[in-house]
This record gives structure tokens, C-alpha cells and sequence, in this order.
């Protein structure tokens, strides 16, 4: 031990400590809990609503977000541009801020963007609670609104497919998103 060091007792591995976690440390955490947070409330629903479907509940909680998402990346978007590969980066660049592994990449022609999640942890969730079939689902009723507000306030016919996908054993979940004038 160093002079520094002198007196302080090394905390075992595993043990909590006075020392401040990294902030990506704190947000990895906070990412996780906020994932546990919606397996718990999703849990909620079946037991406090025992005749209300939770998957229902679910995709209308993404329906939601992905409507709050779409006019979020309004504010970013410029009209003069396509909007598809746009709407792919801005995807991309808010799943990596969520810890997901996602890239934009380019489409076949400059309407069209892709994104790749080569891993998400939202798909480990899933799996840990025997929900895969809702991850899918989950996604795609984000995607769908996430869409459809940023088409309606753009007047543009902005769409999303799905080409495969991490729960139905794909290699990644792989999006293409176009935009065409309505």
C-alpha cells in the first residue's frame, strides 16, 4: 500500500463504496433501471388488472413514446433534406445514447436510411422475463408512430420495415425507413 493509501481498508470486490461511479457507470445503471421499471409496471398491470391484456397495455405505452419520440426529432429535422435517412440517424444516435449497439447506415437511394442494432438490452430483458414476442411487436408500434407524427407534420409519407430481428433469432434488428413526398 502506498503512503497515500496508508490506513484505508480495500473494499472487497462486489462491496459498495463512498467512491463516485463513473457518469457512463451511473448511466448504465440508470438505463437498467429504467428497463426493470417497465417489466415491473408491465407486471403491475397483470396483477392489479387481471382482466386487461398487458401486452395491449404495452404496445400502447410504445404507440406513446414513439409519438412523444416523433416530435422530439421534429425539432431537429430539416425539411429540405430526406427524411428517411434522417429519421435513421436520429434513431440510431438516440439508441446509442440508451446503451443499445445501433448504426445508421445508407439506403439503396437517398429517400431511404437503415438502422442496426446489432445488440440491444432490451432484447436480453425480454428473453429474461419469457416476453420475446413483445420485443418485436414493442419496436415496431415505436417505429410506426415515431413515423407516422414525423409524416403528418411533414406532410411526407415516411415508413418503416422491418428486415430482421434479434428476438426471432436474426443477427440484428435491421430497419429501413423511406420517405416520399405525399
Amino acid at each position: 500500500m502506498t503512503a497515500a493509501g496508508a490506513g484505508r481498508k480495500i473494499p472487497r470486490e462486489g462491496a459498495v463504496t463512498d467512491r463516485q461511479p463513473e457518469a457512463s457507470q451511473k448511466f448504465a445503471v440508470l438505463c437498467d433501471i429504467v428497463r426493470a421499471q417497465h417489466f415491473a409496471w408491465r407486471r403491475a398491470v397483470e396483477e392489479a388488472c387481471p382482466s386487461v391484456d398487458p401486452s395491449a397495455v404495452v404496445l400502447r405505452m410504445w404507440r406513446l413514446t414513439g409519438e412523444q419520440t416523433g416530435r422530439a426529432y421534429l425539432r431537429r429535422i430539416d425539411r429540405s433534406r430526406p427524411l428517411g435517412p434522417q429519421l435513421a440517424r436520429s434513431i440510431a444516435w438516440s439508441s446509442q445514447c440508451m446503451g443499445e449497439d445501433a448504426a445508421f447506415e445508407p439506403g439503396a437511394s437517398d429517400e431511404e436510411g437503415l438502422v442496426r442494432h446489432r445488440s440491444c438490452p432490451w432484447d436480453a430483458w425480454h428473453g429474461r422475463h419469457a416476453l420475446r414476442e413483445e420485443c418485436r411487436r414493442g419496436c415496431d408500434e415505436w417505429f410506426r408512430a415515431t413515423c407516422a407524427v414525423v409524416g403528418a407534420e411533414t406532410g411526407t409519407d415516411v415508413r418503416f420495415e422491418t428486415l430482421e430481428s434479434l428476438p426471432e433469432g436474426g443477427a440484428s434488428c435491421l430497419r429501413r425507413i423511406t420517405s416520399a413526398p405525399r
